[in-house]
């Protein structure tokens, strides 16, 4: 049997959600989510088709103690919603510099949750970070109104590599001046 493992990140509430650490629990949602190609094509990270035990090292790897990057759950339970309905994280870049990403279920796609979740971290702002990047692809403009309407500024565009489409895809670069 696997243990949850306590990890020291906060749990941010939000109006009808709360942002919480991951749980071992969580693999069968975050593997059912993060699989759907809707959703990997959208990110840099996750590939599709979904490998065996790729969301179980995405776990172990927020769990650990001397990780760079705090992932959080959006967990609806609270409001009658599911435990997983997206990931949200904050990655510590350079000193007083953080990166936000974030994804959400496509059951949940235009329905405020994204913007609900990037509000609630930049309002607890757990880095204490000066400054947060974001970057999404130039294709996924649902993701740039909520960076824009969420108070992030366009910096210029860019290109990352998608594991899941295995091709450069230009990008819109944000940030967000916190202190």
């Amino acid at each position: 049997m696997k243990y949850e493992t306590i990890v020291n990140q906060p749990v941010m509430p939000a109006e009808r959600f709360d942002l919480r650490p991951l749980r071992v629990s969580d693999a069968g949602l975050i593997g059912m989510n993060a699989g759907d190609e809707r959703v990997a094509r959208f990110t840099r990270s996750i590939p599709h088709p979904l490998p065996p035990g790729a969301t179980e090292a995405l776990i172990t790897r927020a769990q650990a103690e001397d990780r760079s990057e705090d992932i959080w759950a959006i967990d609806g339970t609270k409001a009658g919603g599911s435990e997983v309905m997206g990931l949200i994280s904050l990655e510590r870049v350079d000193d007083g510099q953080s990166e936000i990403a974030y994804w959400v279920a496509p059951a949940y796609w235009n329905t405020g949750v994204a913007s609900a979740a990037v509000e609630a971290l930049l309002t607890a702002n757990p880095h204490r970070a000066r400054t947060i990047f974001a970057s999404v692809f130039q294709d996924n403009a649902a993701s740039a109104r909520v960076l824009t309407n969420c108070g992030f500024q366009y910096l210029g565009d860019a290109e990352a590599f998608s594991v899941a489409r295995g091709a450069k895809v230009l990008t819109w670069t944000y940030s967000k001046k916190m202190i």
